[in-house]
């Protein structure tokens, strides 16, 4: 039997506190499942109908002209019972990360999505749909206490493959424009 295809996302790190707040949380909740760090998905993860070059040249193209810009998370939600996912909704400029991913959504990386798409910062799956409640419980009282700032800066998108259980590989970092200098992409 022939290897299964390989799966492809996009996504962009959270990488400030927030991200590392989301880390810490999926490490108490789920110590079997911290090997990914924080991060929004743009394009959720599909086969390609192309190569991976084809896919990174797009993107480029695509991006090219794309500024970087900021969402807010809001309120910790789920998405059970379609998949035991607890998450961050994003809030404010949620149609940005839509944008992008309509925009993105076509050539090698085209996909007929399963699920309506809604941007968000996952903070875990649970193996198990009857440990949903009491994680989106504790998420919840833990969200409460957190001081830190609710932003998220999206200063680039990394293309990924699915590699070895359940681990991604980033293949490409894209940088996006710094807001107001053309020609400029935020470091």
């Amino acid at each position: 039997m022939p290897p299964r295809p390989l799966q492809y996302a996009l996504v962009a790190y959270v990488r400030n506190s927030l991200g590392k707040f989301v880390e810490s949380m999926r490490q108490e909740l789920h110590p079997d499942h911290t090997h990914s760090p924080a991060h929004i998905t743009i394009l959720p993860p599909r086969r390609l109908s192309g190569s991976e070059e084809d896919a990174l040249r797009m993107l480029r193209a695509e991006l090219a002209d794309t500024e970087a810009f900021q969402v807010k998370v809001g309120e910790v939600e789920t998405f059970h019972p379609t998949t035991p996912t607890v998450f961050l909704r994003v809030e404010r400029d949620a149609h940005r990360i839509r944008d992008l991913h309509e925009r993105l959504n076509i050539g090698p990386l085209r996909c007929a999505e399963p699920w309506p798409f809604m941007p968000h910062l996952t903070i875990v799956k649970m193996p198990e749909a009857e440990q949903t409640q009491p994680t989106l419980e504790e998420s919840r009282r833990r969200w409460k206490e957190f001081q830190g700032g609710r932003i998220a800066t999206i200063s680039d998108v990394t293309f990924v493959r699915e590699g070895a259980e359940g681990h991604w590989v980033d293949l490409a970092t894209i940088p996006l424009k710094t807001p107001g200098k053309a020609g400029n992409t935020l470091s």
